[in-house]
């Protein structure tokens, strides 16, 4: 009897497969399939599943309609369905209203969102489709179906509790009239509170600059999301002073303890204290019982990621910039390892997390995240950390350290030389016999012309020589941030013993 199948993270790929007798998965609850290269449509008979209770199929090419079976059925209640980051279209179907939890983002879902489905889930739900948000859509009032018995109770509340809301009011208009008398008293203090540096207010109250947000983002209106990820969704901010700023809104953590508030209050103080000229400038934050969230100064480019996903603007970031990006994340990263006291660690580095300015200059972004939700996280209950990024070793020790993060740093190298994600090339150097069949030029981003400049070769030849020795699965063997960002400082010469065109991974391994 099957009870859960669990496949993720296993590069599978082809179409779902499904068994030719249903009573094979008749008392399946559990279908896991995440992040691998599944294509084709979603089996129509998975939505019928009686039993099924979890079914995550994102990070995968899945293609066609959402069956209009998800949430039909007694068991819908209790369904939680992922298909995010899957490239699915057609309309979202009326049914998966009764199911308990929905992510639709990152496919191409089109035509409006049904207004229940739109008041029962997340919004962050339906990110990055083709979807139409009707604003003016509202729940249908129960007051006009009220019995009359009911309407009478209504109206004795009125008469007991209207006298004493007009004395809590009268009491709230009195506490104002003092605090405008006081503010009169004392000018200079009320014009610097309303038109001083927000910054500088935002460490100490944030009463303001809280304001503000709301007013910017219409309350954290979808159309100003900008992204999403593991720790929070950011927004693109336009304060009143014209200043353009990202706000990260992160995730709530359940079940605090009376000490996080005080905890969350620390770290973030400690990160806005950093000041390096590759890492994204941290303003302040924001502990709302509403909300909480991190102010970051605005990127105008972008992730590096996208830029390298788009082939104009990753033909704008030339062989010299690349370079430069990388040498840039190299020296944040022994920053924060080895000149920060205690040091901190990244934990997700991915060009997801790399942000580039109007000159494409990079700078390392959402540093220390994880640190600010869990101050107290050297050992993981669960992985952080971006799909494709993650040191191989967290799989079985669970334990993070700094060579967790200069692992990921060998990925986002390579990928930012050849243009994408190196994917299954790194499983292959990690056999030798596949290295030595690799050609250096081969690897390199098709879409940038040759390499002519013999100084830009080298530079090239340095940044991948690097990349590999990050990724040593053995995390001793990895070389420290300190020793890849003075390597790049140091500059010494390189000796090849063929010219480049000849030239195999392996030697550049060796």
């Amino acid at each position: 009897m099957l009870l859960s199948l669990i496949l993720s993270n296993n590069n599978l790929s082809g179409h779902i497969p499904y068994p030719s007798t249903e009573k094979k998965w008749f008392n399946l609850s559990a279908l896991i399939l995440r992040n691998n290269r599944l294509s084709g449509t979603i089996p129509i008979q998975i939505a019928k599943l009686s039993s099924i209770k979890l079914i995550d199929l994102s990070g995968n090419s899945l293609e066609g309609h959402i069956p209009v079976d998800f949430g039909v059925g007694e068991s819908a209640s209790f369904c939680d369905l992922n298909l995010s980051h899957n490239n699915l279209s057609g309309p979202i179907p009326h049914s998966i209203v009764n199911l308990r939890s929905l992510d639709l983002s990152y496919n191409a879902l089109e035509g409006p969102v049904p207004p229940e489905i739109w008041y029962k889930f997340p919004h962050t739900s339906f990110l990055n489709n083709n979807l139409v948000y009707d604003s003016t859509c509202h729940l249908p009032c129960a007051y006009d179906q009220e019995p009359i018995q009911t309407k009478e109770k209504h109206q004795i509340y009125i008469k007991i509790f209207l006298p004493l809301a007009v004395l809590v009011l009268v009491f709230v208009g009195f506490l104002l009239l003092c605090k405008l008398k006081s503010n009169k008293a004392n000018p200079a203090q009320s014009l610097a509170t309303r038109h001083g540096d927000i910054f500088k207010i935002w460490n100490f109250d944030g009463k303001i600059a809280y304001g503000d947000i709301i007013e910017a983002t219409e309350d954290f209106d979808i159309r100003y999301c900008i992204g999403t990820g593991g720790y929070g969704s950011v927004y693109r901010v336009e304060l009143p002073s014209g200043r353009v700023v990202a706000l990260k809104k992160l995730h709530k953590r359940e079940g605090e303890n009376p000490t996080y508030d005080k905890c969350f209050k620390n770290e973030a103080k400690i990160l806005s204290q950093i000041r390096h000229q590759s890492i994204v400038k941290l303003f302040g934050y924001c502990l709302h019982k509403r909300c909480m969230f991190l102010i970051y100064d605005y990127m105008e480019r972008g992730s590096l990621f996208c830029v390298l996903r788009y082939e104009h603007e990753a033909l704008e970031l030339d062989w010299i910039k690349r370079v430069n990006v990388v040498k840039s994340i190299a020296h944040a990263l022994s920053y924060m390892h080895h000149d920060c006291i205690p040091p901190i660690l990244h934990r997700d580095v991915s060009t997801n997390n790399i942000l580039l300015d109007s000159k494409l200059e990079a700078r390392l972004s959402d540093f220390g995240i994880a640190r600010v939700l869990d101050p107290d996280s050297s050992n993981l209950t669960q992985i952080a950390g971006t799909r494709g990024y993650i040191a191989p070793e967290l799989a079985y020790t669970m334990i993070v350290n700094e060579k967790c993060d200069v692992y990921s740093f060998g990925v986002i190298a390579l990928e930012t030389i050849s243009g994408s994600h190196p994917g299954e090339f790194i499983s292959s150097i990690i056999r030798r016999s596949t290295a030595e069949n690799i050609i250096f030029q081969d690897f390199l981003d098709k879409r940038l012309p040759p390499l002519v400049d013999l100084r830009v070769a080298m530079d090239i030849v340095r940044v991948v020589s690097i990349a590999l020795a990050c990724l040593n699965p053995n995390p001793k063997s990895r070389p420290s941030m300190k020793e890849v960002s003075q390597e790049f400082l140091v500059n010494n010469p390189l000796k090849l013993s063929q010219p480049l065109h000849n030239m195999s991974m392996l030697e550049l391994m060796n």
